[in-house]
């Protein structure tokens, strides 16, 4: 028997009118765009929250040992990652934290360097705050990614980059960073002074066999340099209870971290954040390792179906994320264009790629979170809108 087999992830959670921003479509509409899941998260965590919720009240809530002892026993079993309670605060969410930080720890007009195509909110988060976006491509080429270092260095040497913001694992790509190249990357950002925020937010979502490395763990210029975000909400299906932390073992770096969290005022849980992320790290490994298996399931379903009935499409491998992300640059137009298409065609709601940068407008995202019977659906509904495309 399977792992996902314990667990019913064939299951249709009706999430229409449940004010779902992902669901907030037309009745024949299936949207696999933006990354949450359609699954109910771990039994562990809706019993904890059906407990909290029947106590009947909710005021100011603090931040217990069990949380930072649920957070540090999590990253020490499942990513052999040692951290020190001191190291952890809470935030209200993975984006509050990281627009927070740019504005504490750059000034306006600075640069912030991103490797694109990424998660499209790091821009607003850049933008929004008065500061530079600097792009530094990844390499794509016989369909993987990779990075260009002298292109990377040549931008973190320019002394208006103050600030880079990874994405680990990267998001679109589905891409795990190993160690070697972290702390490359950790070696020219000390070297030219630019601080590092890691998103870390995917962590958890790898591929069965597969394991992330934390940056902070890759070396003392790592560790010493960076401020990495992590939270249960990607991974558990969570972003609704805004729960996250941030981990930032440079005392120096810390403070500066705190006092923004705070003056910005996302650093106060609500009355389920708490226990909705303590069940999660401490009881929910065996739920997590069962959904691993079939989003994977899943992505290997895509790449199967798309090679096979999609012809002109071509699925970037993955290890990573319950994102596909489709190159469709044989098409010729961009992905946005592509995208309205298949939707106005046949409800298939996908992401387009130019919001991610680069290269991303050739290409197309695709939420794989889903029960099987979902992710078919929206297979022969891309299937059907390329064809269509293509007989225009």
């Amino acid at each position: 028997m399977s792992g996902f087999d314990r667990f019913d992830f064939d299951k249709m959670v009706d999430r229409r009118r449940s004010y779902s921003l992902k669901w907030d479509v037309a009745e024949n509409e299936l949207p696999m765009w933006v990354a949450d899941m359609d699954f109910q998260t771990a039994p562990a965590v809706q019993q904890a929250i059906w407990k909290r919720a029947e106590h009947g009240v909710f005021g100011y809530t603090i931040v217990p040992d069990e949380w930072y002892e649920a957070y540090m026993g999590w990253w020490k079993t499942r990513h052999e990652f040692e951290m020190k309670k001191d190291w952890l605060i809470f935030c209200t969410g993975v984006v509050p934290a990281i627009s927070s930080m740019v504005r504490k720890l750059t000034t306006p007009a600075e640069k912030v360097l991103i490797q694109t195509p990424v998660y499209n909110i790091f821009f607003n988060s850049i933008l929004n705050n008065g500061r530079v976006v600097l792009e530094s491509p990844l390499v794509y080429e016989n369909g993987a990614y990779g990075i260009d270092f002298d292109d990377l260095e040549e931008k973190l040497s320019d002394p208006q980059t103050t600030l880079m913001i990874l994405c680990n694992p990267h998001n679109p790509v589905g891409k795990i960073w190993d160690a070697e190249t972290l702390e490359r990357i950790g070696e020219l950002c000390w070297k030219h002074h630019v601080c590092v925020i890691s998103d870390e937010i995917h962590c958890d979502l790898t591929a069965p066999g597969c394991s992330y490395v934390p940056f902070a763990s890759v070396s003392e210029k790592c560790r010493e340099n960076s401020i990495t975000c992590i939270a249960p909400t990607k991974a558990f299906n969570l972003a609704g209870l805004q729960t996250a932390a941030v981990v930032v073992p440079n005392p120096v770096l810390r403070h500066k971290v705190w006092r923004g969290l705070n003056t910005d005022e996302v650093a106060e849980p609500n009355a389920f954040a708490m226990d909705a992320a303590i069940a999660a790290f401490t009881k929910g490994g065996e739920w997590l390792d069962a959904l691993r298996e079939y989003v994977f399931e899943n992505k290997r379903l895509v790449e199967e179906y798309v090679a096979k009935e999609i012809p002109g499409v071509f699925v970037v491998p993955s290890e990573a994320t319950y994102l596909s992300w489709l190159d469709c640059s044989t098409f010729s137009v961009p992905a946005e264009e592509l995208a309205a298409f298949i939707r106005e065609k046949t409800g298939l709601y996908l992401s387009s790629g130019e919001q991610y940068g680069g290269q991303g407008k050739w290409f197309l995202r695709m939420n794989l979170a889903c029960p099987r019977s979902a992710a078919e659906d929206g297979l022969n509904r891309l299937k059907e809108g390329i064809q269509a495309f293509r007989s225009r």
